[in-house]
């Protein structure tokens, strides 16, 4: 199953992640058949890192805590916190090179779920392609939606305008979006 795990950067870390780049990468390499979506978060100006983001197809809650805790950012003490949750990927394409992208995320307590509920509504929300990865964010269950989590290639408050109205229609009414600047990741 999918899970979307997001790590935040503990302040002032940005000098210390270089020197575990190669670990991190060599961990990931290790998932890179099961990875749907990897890059780091960026500060407003898209120039410091503020976190990581992965998308990875895993057996269950337990091994994406593991693979989370595991991570050689997190073992030497870089980030803050990290998320995992469970997701139904509505949406994945390759994100174009040299663009940029913001990736943005809402939250809601636990709603019903009927399956194909969200994919009923994807179309209307991507006129123009700029969607690269949508991802419903399920309990464990999969019988409720908890939330959204898509990357978009716009800058944030273009990203957020994109979003608002699939997030709003998943959440059964307006709900708040988190954008923030994110690129692909990996090796290549």
């Amino acid at each position: 199953m999918p899970f979307y795990v997001h790590a935040q950067d503990k302040p002032g870390v940005a000098d210390q992640l270089m020197e575990f780049v190669e670990e991190h990468w060599s961990y990931m390499d290790r998932f890179d058949d099961r990875l749907i979506l990897r890059g780091p978060t960026l500060s407003d100006d898209g120039e410091e890192h503020t976190g990581s983001v992965h998308v990875v197809d895993l057996a269950d809650r337990a091994a994406a805590e593991r693979f989370a805790t595991e991570e050689p950012f997190w073992r030497a003490g870089l980030y803050q916190e990290f998320t995992a949750d469970p997701a139904v990927v509505l949406l994945r394409r390759e994100p174009a090179a040299d663009a940029p992208y913001t990736l943005v995320t809402a939250r809601w307590p636990p709603r019903p779920r009927t399956p194909g509920d969200a994919e009923q509504w994807l179309p209307g929300a991507e006129p123009d392609g700029r969607l690269s990865f949508v991802a419903v964010l399920v309990d464990d269950d999969q019988e409720s939606t908890t939330g959204v989590a898509a990357a978009v290639r716009a800058l944030p408050d273009e990203a957020r305008s994109l979003v608002q109205p699939l997030a709003d229609r998943l959440a059964g009414g307006p709900t708040p979006l988190t954008a923030q600047r994110w690129q692909r990741g990996g090796r290549n």
